[in-house]
């Protein structure tokens, strides 16, 4: 059994034009083009190498100004109790 939801989002004027189009084209719905689409897109496995480098902006000269050792967490969090 399927779950369905319904959602509204915002989508290009063309990109919206080419799905309907499609959708006449082939004879299905376009929240079939939709889910396709999706679909295709989030099966695709990003290659690392391919994504951006993560760079950290600091401020100052580079040393950390705050300090939290998993430790001091986890004490915090024993405090809250």
């Amino acid at each position: 059994m399927r779950i369905y939801m319904r959602t509204t989002m915002i989508i290009d004027d063309d990109l919206i034009r080419q799905a309907k189009q499609r959708a006449a084209e082939t004879g299905v719905s376009l929240s079939e083009i939709v889910n396709r689409a999706l679909r295709d897109s989030l099966s695709r496995r990003v290659a690392a190498d391919s994504l951006p480098v993560f760079r950290m902006v600091t401020f100052g000269r580079g040393q950390p100004r705050v300090d939290h050792p998993p430790e001091a967490l986890a004490r915090a969090l024993e405090e809250c109790e």
